[in-house]
């Protein structure tokens, strides 16, 4: 049985880990590193690139990479690249490939199951499309995890005594914070709240529409005109974020930014720590609402808590750990990684979930998962009110069953708006999906009783079935909405994704067959440079005809478009000059 890795798929950076020899380690990408950027691009040749070589070249691809796609799933969001549509899914998908690729050439082996993490307050929707994403790269799903439960799994594995510990996670696009009671080998989150659309990517915001205003003020020039530009200021923003975490000043140099009327313009600012707190002081506050619903759903007062577990590389901040100390009274624990304890907690679920027994230090107990929905599910009714069925914060798995009825009289079917959100209004929460419900027997309003049965499971994910009482007669619905993928596009995407990995391998080989054949024809052409007339006329023929042939095929060749014969015919063309001009290339002729 193959090893599970767990997933951290970040807005900004992801990273894999898993359970070696009872214990989780991070996977290294590529280069090395443990975090890989979340960013996918398409080189102008048609070539897909993922991670940093993707992030590196986003200033002179600007509209052809792709950054921050976790903030757009479950939602109607593409982008349309040489004539193929991309939806968040797909682009997700590739992240995930390349995680899975970098785990197999890590283990040596090949790695088909996962668990993969989502921010606590992500809804079915997003849940669900976070899961397809899995199932497009190639892995089966074991479980959605709430990414504020895998810290705490990460937490709890080495710290087995009995406390309640709240999960404040900043991340790069999302925050989300958890109260979490740890105690005898469980693991039960009490309570979620957040906020998705908050993040480090707002930070880094308010920092480059600082530079763009100052630049515009001094230099009357709008940065913001030009994608490229905008590219480069954004990097400097976040590089100077990064570095008021520990120095109090941060130095901004980003010569030759524009040119205009013949003459280069220069950016040279400083940014003290006191300045950038001020531009972000509304975000900073804005975590404070999360916290305090937090605290009251899970009915405790912050000096209750045991610990404050800081996640995300947003928590570095120096702003935002003071406003922690400020709403718990408690200094953050720094016994984890921010970055990386989301994905170890996973790994130790995905191991957890194969029947390998993972023990916690201090009791010597397995470790039990309880997680929450974040989220309450209700049912659009008459007046267009919202009937909660599932309230927020319910354990998971979760099964519930209502008896609806008809509003008309003699209706032959009904139609359901499942709704997620807190408000008490239906057009005031998110729509998840709909369903008809048909072939209901005729009769008066009110008579007919329908029971309508939700099933969240442990991923979060909701599935309907509907009974008629009268004729005992069951029928299985599947909820459906625009913002999912339907299983013709999933499988679709499956299959593009299995070609596209095949194209990248072809386009690999074609790229180094090429550079190969270019450098035997600089050194066939050097070779009858210096033998001169020497050369046998025959042989010297020989060689000039086979070099024209190569010479054209690496001329009419388009990396984006490459086939497999193509790749052969040049290796054979190859072939027959390195024979042709064997002699000539070891010295005689």
């Amino acid at each position: 049985m193959g090893k599970v890795i767990g997933i951290d798929l970040g807005t900004t950076n992801s990273c894999v880990s898993v359970v070696e020899n009872g214990a989780p380690i991070m996977v290294p990408n590529g280069t090395g590193k443990m975090t890989t950027p979340s960013v996918v691009a398409f080189s102008k040749n048609g070539e897909r690139l993922v991670g940093e070589t993707a992030r590196r070249q986003a200033v002179t691809n600007t509209d052809r990479t792709i950054s921050s796609v976790k903030r757009q799933m479950g939602t109607d969001w593409s982008v349309r690249i040489d004539g193929t549509e991309y939806k968040p899914q797909t682009v997700s998908a590739m992240i995930l490939m390349q995680l899975k690729k970098d785990a197999e050439n890590y283990l040596g082996e090949p790695v088909t199951d996962a668990v993969i993490t989502v921010p606590a307050y992500f809804n079915d929707i997003q849940r669900q499309a976070t899961k397809d994403a899995g199932r497009i790269a190639g892995l089966n799903v074991l479980r959605i995890v709430n990414e504020p439960t895998g810290a705490a799994l990460s937490y709890g594995l080495n710290h087995g005594e009995n406390q309640k510990v709240m999960v404040y996670d900043l991340g790069g696009g999302t925050f989300d914070v958890s109260i979490i009671e740890i105690g005898e080998g469980v693991i039960e989150v009490l309570a979620t709240s957040g906020d998705n659309h908050l993040g480090g990517d707002d930070f880094d915001e308010r920092i480059a529409n600082w530079m763009v205003k100052q630049f515009k003020e001094e230099q009357h020039y709008d940065l913001s005109r030009d994608l490229a530009v905008m590219q480069r200021v954004r990097e400097a923003a976040e590089q100077a974020k990064k570095e008021l975490s520990s120095a109090e000043t941060a130095h901004i140099v980003l010569p030759y930014l524009v040119q205009t009327k013949g003459e280069p313009l220069h950016l040279d600012m400083t940014l003290s720590r006191t300045q950038f707190e001020e531009l972000v002081k509304d975000l900073v506050e804005r975590t404070a609402v999360p916290v305090q619903n937090a605290l009251a759903d899970a009915g405790i007062a912050a000096s209750e808590l045991g610990r404050v577990l800081l996640v995300g590389g947003s928590t570095r901040m120096p702003v935002v750990q003071k406003k922690v100390r400020e709403l718990t009274g408690k200094e953050p624990s720094r016994n984890i990684n921010p970055d990386e304890c989301v994905a170890t907690g996973a790994a130790i679920l995905g191991s957890t979930l194969q029947g390998n027994a993972l023990m916690t230090v201090g009791n010597g107990s397995n470790l039990l998962l309880l997680d929450v929905i974040p989220l309450s599910l209700s049912i659009e009714t008459v007046g267009g009110v919202a009937t909660r069925l599932i309230e927020r914060n319910s354990t998971l798995p979760v099964k519930y069953s209502k008896v609806f009825t008809t509003a008309a009289p003699y209706q032959r079917d009904v139609e359901i708006n499942v709704l997620q959100g807190e408000r008490p209004m239906a057009r005031d929460n998110k729509t998840i999906g709909k369903f008809r419900l048909k072939g209901i027997r005729k009769a008066p309003a009110g008579v007919p009783q329908i029971e309508v049965t939700f099933d969240i499971d442990t991923n979060g994910i909701l599935k309907v079935s509907a009974k008629d009482l009268d004729t005992l007669k069951e029928q299985s619905i599947t909820i459906t909405a625009g913002d999912r993928m339907s299983d013709a596009e999933i499988e679709q995407a499956i299959r593009d994704a299995r070609q596209y990995a095949g194209q990248d391998n072809l386009r690999t080989e074609a790229l180094e067959v090429m550079g190969d054949a270019q450098h035997l024809l600089n050194r066939v052409q050097q070779a009858l440079k210096a033998a001169g007339k020497q050369a046998d006329k025959a042989k010297k023929k020989q060689i000039k005809t086979d070099s024209v042939q190569l010479q054209k095929l690496l001329t009419k060749m388009r990396v984006d478009k490459i086939t497999k014969e193509e790749v052969e015919d040049l290796r054979r063309c190859k072939t027959q000059l390195e024979m042709s001009a064997g002699s000539l290339l070891n010295g005689g002729m």
